[in-house]
């Protein structure tokens, strides 16, 4: 497995967009995963993203996208946040990236008045859509499980119902594992999602809430969840997710520490490529 990180963690720091992708291989990750809206970027910053991963070998594995109205009963709504992760693809095609990780919105209304079911499908119908786009361009979509109450893919059973229900070789699945520990489900949940593991996400948490801190800052305990993708064969990138950060003028430590953590728990289980 490779280890990477997402480029968020330097999000609201001073950290430039290009200083981040260097430092990010100057402190030994694998890879990068893309945190940013084409639509909010211009064509520069894209290839600015572009030729410094490039210059500083570092590939990029994936895309992150948060469409919160793919699932929205407006139809125009609907139609804009395809259009959007669409735009997505096409960038995770220009960055030579796996896939577009994909985070659902949530039932609007407390399931209340638009019924639970027609929000699901709505959801499934659009993400299918957006499989056939991926399929086209040869990458990937993956879907995030989101532990909140109301969130459309939040549990591990969910998460497999929503892929059974899209039904697309380009549709699969990421895995946080601070999420499943919120979400309560237990490593040996995991191989239920058996060749359907796209992607997986990296942080650590309180047990309560979503926290997004550096392993070993919380309660999760990791080793079994890497023991259970070890024997499934994933060989795929585990990336880092950290955000903001409560010390922003230390986030290199941050990071650091971070990698340093998650480094030691793969080595000890010898899944480190």
């Amino acid at each position: 497995m490779k280890l990477g990180l997402i480029n968020s963690a330097w999000l609201g720091t001073s950290v430039t967009t290009a200083e981040g992708i260097r430092k990010t291989k100057e402190i030994g990750f694998d890879t990068i995963d893309i945190s940013a809206d084409p639509l909010d970027i211009d064509i520069k910053e894209r290839r600015l993203i572009k030729d410094t991963c490039r210059e500083a070998g570092l590939p990029v594995i994936s895309i992150c996208c948060c469409a919160l109205g793919i699932a929205d009963f407006s139809p125009a709504v609907q139609r804009f946040h395809v259009s959007r992760c669409k735009a997505h693809l096409d960038f995770v095609y220009e960055l030579e990236a796996k896939n577009l990780l994909l985070v659902l919105g949530e039932y609007i209304w407390q399931q209340e008045v638009i019924p639970p079911k027609a929000q699901w499908q709505f959801a499934v119908d659009n993400v299918r859509r957006l499989g056939d786009y991926a399929a086209g361009l040869g990458v990937e979509v993956a879907i995030e499980l989101e532990p909140f109450k109301l969130s459309i893919v939040n549990t591990l059973d969910k998460m497999d119902q929503f892929l059974k229900d899209v039904d697309h070789s380009a549709v699969r699945a990421n895995l946080d594992i601070s999420h499943l520990a919120l979400a309560n489900t237990p490593p040996e949940s995991v191989p239920n999602l058996r060749g359907r593991i796209a992607h997986v996400h990296f942080s650590d948490c309180d047990g309560k809430v979503h926290g997004d801190l550096p392993p070993g800052r919380g309660v999760v305990n990791f080793t079994p969840y890497l023991q259970q993708l070890k024997n499934l064969g994933f060989d795929g990138t585990i990336s880092i997710e950290l955000e903001y950060s409560p010390q922003p003028e230390k986030i290199v430590e941050w990071v650091t520490e971070a990698y340093r953590e998650t480094n030691r728990l793969m080595q000890s289980l010898g899944i480190r490529d």
